[in-house]
């Protein structure tokens, strides 16, 4: 029996048991995950990370950053705390050594966090965009509950594999569309993107999976967690919908090798796309050089960035990638 973290009533991308996507593709099959496998070994395509890649920054936030002005923070992979208005937010934190159900195997992080835990200021807010390991961390969250009782947000379903594993995570989870007030003239609404979720082989695309659209008093950002590129039109409805957004916080990582990748994970030439697309004014970049989860060098995606731009026309301060650790403000 497969697991059931939702039930609720049929929708646009819910079937009654299953989360889908409208517009996008269903995940790959266990079949074609054993091609990309064994596609690895026998051309040897997967690129070596080194062990060990520390970043040379580490930051000590403040406690808070009050007004409209933004303190961002670059955690590491898909983590990133924002400090603005008073409040502390931190989106899909991992302070795990591996992306994994295990302590022992798994996509294993090649530096530290660009935050000390025991250094995070007081965290009032929490979004997890969905279930996979590199995003959902339910240690992480155990040990924020513990020691901050933030709020977390997040999608459908989520909130149940969060629970089951502490109960005092305080996880409310909410549909595409849904606006959440979080107070201090911050708001966030869950927005559709173009991807999947599991945490074991029984209960594949039994959570939802979100972008969020973060309001504050400096302007509105845009968090895309892992997301195909598709035809771009969640990147445009987006921007329609939802914008001006000041600022885009985009993936450019995991999307080697492309034929099994490209529907649900960007590559940089995309994600400038989606920036594009999306009418972001700025834009950082995330979900590079901590865990090797597909086959590109740890560098690719930086480099293939600074191209995309180029070709784009866009000049490389309008699309910033973080070292953990390294601080962004406006």
């Amino acid at each position: 029996m497969p697991s059931r973290y939702y039930t609720g009533p049929i929708s646009d991308h819910f079937d009654g048991v299953r989360f889908f996507d409208p517009h996008g593709a269903s995940p790959k099959s266990r079949r074609d995950l054993l091609r990309w496998f064994l596609d690895r070994r026998r051309r040897g395509t997967k690129a070596k990370w080194p062990a060990w890649a520390p970043s040379p920054y580490a930051d000590r936030p403040p406690a808070r950053v009050e007004g409209a002005s933004w303190r961002i923070c670059y955690i590491g992979h898909a983590s990133f705390l924002i400090q603005t208005a008073g409040l502390n937010i931190l989106l899909d934190p991992v302070w795990s050594k591996r992306a994994s159900p295990s302590r022992l195997i798994g996509p294993k992080r090649v530096n530290e966090p660009g935050v000390a835990f025991a250094a995070l200021p007081p965290i009032d807010v929490v979004l997890v965009s969905h279930g996979h390991y590199d995003h959902l961390d339910v240690r992480t969250l155990s040990r924020i509950a513990a020691g901050h009782r933030a709020r977390v947000i997040t999608a459908l379903g989520n909130d149940v594999i969060m629970r089951n594993f502490d109960r005092t995570i305080a996880a409310e989870a909410y549909d595409w569309g849904d606006r959440v007030d979080i107070g201090r003239g911050l708001a966030v609404t869950l927005a559709a993107s173009r991807h999947w979720s599991a945490r074991n082989l029984s209960d594949r695309n039994m959570a939802l999976w979100a972008s969020f659209v973060i309001e504050t008093p400096g302007g509105r950002i845009y968090f895309v967690a892992d997301s195909g590129y598709g035809d771009g039109d969640y990147f445009r409805t987006a921007g329609e919908r939802y914008g001006p957004f000041k600022l885009a916080i985009l993936p450019i990582g995991a999307y080697e090798p492309r034929w099994f990748m490209r529907d649900h994970h960007m590559n940089p030439a995309e994600a400038v796309q989606a920036l594009i697309d999306c009418g972001g004014e700025l834009a950082l970049a995330h979900h590079h050089g901590t865990f090797q989860l597909t086959d590109e060098a740890i560098d690719a995606p930086l480099l293939a960035l600074v191209a995309a731009l180029n070709a784009a026309g866009i000049a490389p301060e309008r699309f910033t990638a973080l070292r953990p650790g390294q601080v962004w403000q406006l």
